[in-house]
C-alpha cells in the first residue's frame, strides 16, 4: 500500500501528474455542476456515461498546453485557465438558475443594454453551493502553497505533450462520435442548447457558439435579394383566411398593448390566502366584451421580453440565442405593428419606465417605426419610484398618462410593466397580499408583485373609463413570459397542487394571460391554442388591415384555419392533443407519454415547428426584408425619428391645435389627469 501512495505522489509530483490531477478535479466539479447546477435532461446510460466523460477532452487540450511550457509557469498558467473557465461555469450557473439556458456570445455582446438592472437579480440568484466550482482551483493552490505538490522545472520530452494533445483530440472524437450515434445531427440540426451541453459540454457548447455566431454575421452581408423568394411562397402556401366575422370591427379605434411582466394565466383567478391575487385582471378576464384566450403560450428564448416585443409586433420568432432587438433591431429591416399602422394614420408610442438602452429599445424602436418612445427621460425620477428594472407600476402608468392624453387619435400605445420582474421583490408600504409559503424565496414573493401589478392596471383602467377613453379604444393584454422557470418545480407543485410537477407541466404552465378587451366587442373563453407569434395578425384584422402580402409566421387567432400547433424557441410544442419535450411526446389531454402517436405524425408536427423557426431565423439573420416589397408599405428610414425629449414635447404641443384629436385637445386643453386616482404611497398627494 506505502508503495502504491508513494508511486501516486511521485507521479503528483511530476508536471503531467499535476495536468491529470487538475483534469480529474475539473471533471468531478463540472459533473456536480450538470447534476445539481442545471436540468440537462439526461437519459440513459450513454447520456450518463457522455456527460461523466464530456469535460474531459476540452480541458486535457487546455491544460495540456502547460505541458509546453518550462518550469513554474507551465503552473501558473494552469492555475489561470482553471480559474478563468470556472468563472465561465459560475456565471452560467447564475443565468441558466433564471432562464434555464447557457449564455452565448450573442448575449454578451448585447449585455450592455440590460446591465444597469443586473445586480439586485445577481444577489437574489446567487447561492452559497455555487461557490463550490472553485474549490478544485483552491485545492491545487494549496496543495502547491504547502508544497505538498513540488513544482517539477524539469524541461519535458516534448512527445510528451504531442501525446496528451493527440489524446485529447482522439477522446474528443470519440465523445462526438458516441454522441451522434444517440442523438444524429448533434450540431447541424438543434433548436435547444441543453442536447449540445449533455452530449459534449460546455466548453465545447463555447466553441460552438462562437462557430455559430461567425457564421451568422456572414449570412447577412452573403445575402441576396432571391432569398426571399421560398420565405414568399411558404407564406403564400400556408396563408390562413382571417375570421371575417371579426374583422374591422375595431377599425379606428385607439390600440393599447399593455405588456403584463411575467405574469403566468395560472394567476388568473388564482387565491391565496383567501384573496383573489388578480382580482382586476380576472373582472376583466370574465367580462362580456373581452376575448380571453386560455390557452396562449409565450414562445420567447433568451431574449425574453424583447423576443416577446419581437414576436408581438412584427410575427417573427425571437433568434436561438441572445436577443435580435440587440443584434439587429438598429441596422435591420422590419415591417413591424407601428410601422404598418403608423402609415394607416396612427400615433405610435411606446412606453417604459427605463433607460432609453434597456434592449436597444432606443435603436430598434426606430427601425419599428414608433413616432414616440416615452422612456425613463421622460418621468420624474426619485429613488422610491424604482424597484429592479424601473419605475413601479402604479407610478409609471399614472405618468404615463399625461403623454396619453396628448397623444393624436387614433393610436397605437404599448406600455412596458415592470414591478412583476425577477427577483418579486416589493417595499412592505405597497404590499396587500402575503407571501406564499412554499419555501422558495424566489416564488413566495411572485403573489406580491402580481398583485400590485393587478391593482395599477385597475387604477388605469379606471382612468379610461372617466375620460372616457375606453369607449373608443381596443385594450390588449398580454403576459410576455413565464415568471417561475422550471427550476422551481418543487414550489410550483405546491402553488398549483400538481405533485411530481414535471416536464410537461412546465410545457402547459408557459400559458400566460391574453385579453382583447373593446367596448361591444363580441368577447368569451376562447380555448384555441395560440402564442405571442400570432398577435400581429389577428389585432391587424380586428382593426381591418389586410396581412397577405405580409411575411408573418402566426394567423388569426380567431379563424377557423389557424394552426393549433404552438412553437417553442428550443422545437418543443403543444397542441391541443400532443405536446413535445425534448425527445418525449405527451398526451396532452392526459399528461401521459403517448405511445401510439405514430412516426409520421411526429415527423409531420415536428417538421412544421422547424420550418418555421428554421425560415424566421432566416429572415432576421439575412435580414430579407429589405428584399421584400410590401405592397402600399414604405420602408422606415430610421434618420425620421428622434426620441430627444425637447423634440417629442414640441411635437406634442403642436398636435394640441384647435381642431386637434387628441383627447387633451377635444377637451379644449384641459388635462384630465385629475381624473387619475391611484393609490401609491410614494406620491405626495397620497400621504
Amino acid at each position: 500500500m506505502k508503495r502504491i501512495t508513494k508511486s501516486i505522489s511521485n507521479f503528483l509530483n511530476t508536471r503531467l501528474g499535476f495536468v491529470i490531477l487538475a483534469v480529474f478535479l475539473y471533471t468531478l466539479k463540472t459533473i456536480y455542476a450538470y447534476e445539481n447546477k442545471f436540468n440537462l435532461g439526461v437519459k440513459g446510460s450513454i447520456q450518463t456515461f457522455l456527460m461523466i466523460i464530456n469535460p474531459i477532452p476540452i480541458m486535457l487540450l487546455l491544460f495540456g498546453i502547460a505541458l509546453y511550457m518550462k518550469g513554474r509557469k507551465s503552473y501558473i498558467f494552469l492555475l489561470i485557465v482553471d480559474f478563468l473557465d470556472t468563472v465561465w461555469l459560475f456565471s452560467n450557473i447564475l443565468y441558466y438558475r433564471e432562464f434555464s439556458d447557457f449564455l452565448t456570445m450573442v448575449l454578451i455582446k448585447g449585455s450592455g443594454s440590460v446591465s444597469n438592472n443586473l445586480g439586485k437579480s445577481i444577489m437574489g440568484i446567487v447561492k452559497p453551493t455555487d461557490f463550490l466550482v472553485f474549490i478544485d482551483v483552491l485545492v491545487l493552490i494549496l496543495l502547491l502553497a504547502f508544497h505538498v505538490i513540488k513544482m517539477d522545472v524539469k524541461r519535458l520530452n516534448w512527445r510528451i505533450p504531442v501525446l496528451v494533445s493527440s489524446l485529447a483530440v482522439l477522446l474528443f472524437g470519440a465523445n462526438l462520435t458516441l454522441a451522434e450515434s444517440d442523438r444524429s445531427q448533434l450540431l447541424t440540426r438543434t433548436f435547444d442548447n441543453n442536447y449540445i451541453v449533455k452530449y459534449l459540454g460546455l466548453n465545447v457548447f463555447n466553441i460552438y457558439d462562437m462557430v455559430k455566431t461567425t457564421k451568422t454575421n456572414a449570412v447577412k452581408s452573403q445575402a441576396k435579394s432571391s432569398d426571399i423568394d421560398s420565405i414568399e411562397k411558404y407564406m403564400k402556401n400556408n396563408y390562413v383566411q382571417p375570421n371575417v366575422e371579426y374583422s374591422g370591427v375595431a377599425k379606428g379605434k385607439n390600440v393599447f398593448i399593455i405588456h403584463l411582466e411575467s405574469l403566468q394565466q395560472f394567476m388568473i383567478d388564482y387565491k391565496w390566502d383567501g384573496q383573489e391575487v388578480t382580482p382586476n385582471l380576472n373582472k376583466i378576464y370574465h367580462e362580456n366584451d373581452t376575448l380571453s384566450f386560455d390557452n396562449f403560450f409565450n414562445q420567447v428564448g433568451q431574449g425574453k421580453t424583447a423576443d416577446a416585443e419581437l414576436m408581438l409586433e412584427n410575427s417573427l420568432f425571437g433568434l436561438s440565442e441572445g436577443s435580435a432587438m440587440v443584434t439587429d433591431g438598429t441596422s435591420s429591416t422590419f415591417q413591424a405593428a407601428p410601422a404598418i399602422l403608423d402609415q394607416d394614420g396612427y400615433t405610435t408610442a411606446s412606453f417604459h419606465g427605463d433607460v432609453p438602452s434597456f434592449w436597444n429599445r432606443d435603436n430598434t424602436y426606430k427601425s419599428w417605426g414608433y413616432d414616440y418612445f416615452f422612456s425613463s427621460n421622460y418621468f420624474k425620477q426619485k429613488k422610491d419610484y424604482n424597484v429592479g428594472y424601473g419605475m413601479k407600476d402604479k407610478i409609471f402608468l399614472k405618468d404615463s398618462a399625461k403623454y396619453i392624453e396628448q397623444l393624436p387619435q387614433p393610436f397605437y400605445a404599448k406600455l412596458i410593466t415592470v414591478t412583476n420582474h425577477y427577483p418579486y421583490t416589493l417595499d412592505k408600504k405597497n404590499q396587500s397580499i402575503s407571501k406564499t409559503k412554499t419555501g422558495d424565496s424566489t416564488v413566495d414573493g411572485y403573489v406580491q408583485t402580481a398583485h400590485y401589478l393587478d391593482q395599477s392596471i385597475g387604477e388605469f383602467m379606471n382612468w379610461l373609463k372617466e375620460t372616457g377613453l375606453e369607449k373608443n379604444s381596443m385594450v390588449v393584454l398580454y403576459g410576455d413570459h413565464y415568471g417561475i422557470s422550471n427550476n422551481h418545480n418543487k414550489a410550483m407543485a405546491k402553488l398549483t397542487g400538481i405533485k411530481g410537477f414535471n416536464d410537461f407541466n412546465d410545457a402547459q404552465y408557459q400559458r400566460v394571460p391574453f385579453m382583447i378587451h373593446m367596448d361591444g366587442l363580441k368577447g368569451g373563453i376562447n380555448h384555441t391554442y395560440g402564442g405571442e407569434i400570432d398577435v400581429l395578425p389577428t389585432l391587424l384584422n380586428l382593426l381591418g388591415i389586410d396581412n397577405k402580402n405580409m411575411i408573418q409566421f402566426g394567423s388569426d387567432l380567431l379563424s377557423s384555419e389557424h394552426s393549433q400547433v404552438v412553437a417553442f424557441r428550443n422545437g418543443d410544442f403543444v397542441s391541443p392533443t400532443v405536446t413535445k419535450v425534448g425527445s418525449t411526446y405527451y398526451n396532452t389531454k392526459t399528461g401521459k407519454v403517448d405511445k401510439n402517436i405514430s412516426q409520421a405524425e411526429k415527423s409531420k408536427l415536428s417538421n412544421k415547428v422547424t420550418t418555421e423557426l428554421s425560415l424566421s431565423d432566416r429572415v432576421i439573420n439575412g435580414d430579407l426584408l429589405r428584399f421584400h416589397k410590401l405592397p402600399g408599405f414604405t420602408t422606415v428610414n430610421t434618420k425620421d425619428y428622434s426620441y430627444k425629449k425637447s423634440k417629442a414635447l414640441k411635437k406634442l404641443k403642436k398636435a394640441q391645435k384647435k381642431n386637434g384629436t387628441s383627447l387633451l385637445a377635444q377637451n379644449d386643453n384641459k388635462s384630465m389627469l385629475d381624473l387619475y386616482q391611484t393609490d401609491a404611497p410614494e406620491l405626495s398627494s397620497n400621504k
